[in-house]
């Protein structure tokens, strides 16, 4: 059965003022009571959160009194919520957890790779340069993933399994807030089981997010819009949306074209998916939303400035084409 999300274009480029590419994608505006208020293509269509599903995978351990237990601060939390760039000020803060439960950077089970900071700020790393899996991106989600099953006396070395406690209970949270069960599952590149989850449902999730709606929801959007350094990191997204919400706002970034936002003074939630997971589109496509709800008028001069990819830039420097919208978002009757 054929369950892919009808998408449609939303996003273009242009060369000498010609079409070149084009980027299809949805997107979703809900209200507080998970209405439709706004959307373009398969807004109830099911799509991978990845890393925008952060939130809901730390929501166990904040449920279950792991903050108290452990004495974690909202730093802690926001790293556990985070797909950072590997920077002394993220690793730290995952040591410091690690260090907290008794627990060792070989008791992960996200793998490794080089920073991102290096791929976002296009510099790269000293030669010899050596990085372990506290430099992982996802490296915060499992140290808390780690806490969670030493909380609970369970075997650090299975947290990752379908069948443990722990992702059990992950997957009973994100089914809670899908409104749906049985929900497509795969395995995410830090290798932690992840979720496809309808468009809508994911706006709705971080309009709830934002709204504090709960005690656990109010502590996770607390943590991340109060560091989102920690969430992101240098030249990242996610920063400069939270710093340009200036606290009412709450984002997550999720791998391959995922935006999830939730709007504190407005009661929304923003989620949009560009499908070929290009990041370019994904700003660009994010910025005018932003602009069409109203919430934004001119990037230029605010943390969002460097989001808003409109000129294609040669090597050189040279302006030779745009990046377009291509939508506008109707209101639902």
């Amino acid at each position: 059965m054929n369950n892919a999300p009808e998408h449609v274009p939303l996003i273009r480029t242009t060369r000498g003022g010609f079409p070149e590419c084009v980027h299809v994608g949805s997107i979703a505006v809900v209200d507080a009571e998970g209405r439709l208020i706004a959307g373009v293509g398969d807004a109830h269509g099911l799509n991978f959160t990845r890393s925008a599903l952060k939130p809901l995978q730390a929501l166990a351990f904040v449920q279950d009194g792991g903050m108290e237990r452990f004495a974690f601060d909202s730093q802690m939390l926001a790293l556990m919520c985070a797909s950072h760039g590997g920077e002394a000020m993220h690793v730290a803060v995952v040591q410091r957890m690690l260090e907290r439960i008794g627990a060792k950077e070989s008791d992960l089970r996200c793998g490794c790779h080089p920073p991102s900071f290096y791929t976002h700020t296009s510099t790269s790393a000293l030669p010899g340069a050596r990085f372990n899996q506290l430099y992982h991106n996802c490296s915060g989600k499992h140290a808390g993933f780690l806490a969670f099953c030493r909380m609970h006396h369970q075997p650090l070395a299975r947290y990752l399994d379908l069948d443990a406690p722990l992702q059990q209970r992950v997957r009973a949270n994100v089914e809670r807030f899908a409104g749906e069960r049985d929900l497509p599952m795969g395995i995410d590149g830090c290798s932690a089981p992840n979720y496809a989850m309808p468009l809508s449902a994911l706006a709705h999730t971080f309009c709830r997010l934002a709204l504090r709606e709960t005690p656990e929801l109010a502590a996770l959007a607390w943590a991340m819009t109060r560091h989102p350094d920690l969430v992101s990191g240098t030249a990242r997204g996610d920063l400069m949306l939270m710093q340009a919400g200036k606290g009412d706002w709450v984002s997550k970034v999720g791998a391959d074209g995922m935006q999830a936002i939730g709007v504190r003074s407005r009661g929304i939630g923003i989620a949009i998916r560009i499908a070929d997971g290009n990041r370019r589109a994904l700003h660009v496509a994010t910025i005018a939303v932003l602009q069409q709800l109203g919430l934004i008028d001119e990037p230029a001069g605010t943390p969002l400035a460097k989001m808003d990819e409109h000129v294609i830039r040669n090597y050189r420097g040279i302006a030779v084409g745009a990046v377009e919208p291509m939508f506008s978002l109707p209101r639902q009757a």
